[in-house]
């Protein structure tokens, strides 16, 4: 089954949501220029993209969807978990995911987990931040600060 892709708009650029009939199997941040696909989205895919819509508009904080299976080891899982656990419009450090998951040491490896996220915004990776300032960020700052901005953060 191929993936099939959607996408929102916003001011920082195009997101996609990619999945099949089975759930999302990625975000798509605007620095992956996403294309769309032809045709009628998958059910798990235009809810996606109609939650990400209103997300990205501030009326939505929290998102329900189907999330397709995706390898990962048990530490990402713990950490992806763990950004779920992050109220919306609050942000956490690395060392503090670490701590979370119990790895307080695995700052860096948080760091790692959260690039390896495929649903970013979804499974809010853009929810953590150095403990000096904004941090990094795969799809760019300026998209962090961006998301971010839609919950009223300010950094």
């Amino acid at each position: 089954m191929a993936n099939f892709t959607a996408t929102v708009d916003s001011p920082v650029g195009r997101f996609g949501v990619q999945g099949t009939e089975a759930g999302v199997t990625q975000v798509l941040l605007p620095s992956d220029r996403p294309r769309a696909s032809a045709g009628r989205a998958p059910a798990p895919v235009a809810e996606a993209a109609r939650q990400l819509t209103e997300y990205l508009a501030g009326r939505r904080r929290a998102f329900d969807l189907d999330l397709a299976e995706v390898e990962a080891t048990d530490f990402q899982r713990d950490v992806w978990a763990a950004l779920e656990e992050i109220p919306y419009g609050e942000v956490r450090t690395y060392a503090e995911v670490a701590a979370a998951v119990g790895r307080p040491l695995a700052a860096r490896a948080v760091g790692n987990a959260n690039h390896d996220n495929p649903w970013p915004v979804v499974v809010p990776c853009h929810r953590v931040v150095a403990a000096n300032g904004l941090g990094g960020y795969g799809g760019g700052d300026a998209v962090k600060r961006y998301l971010l901005s839609v919950e009223g953060v300010s950094r």
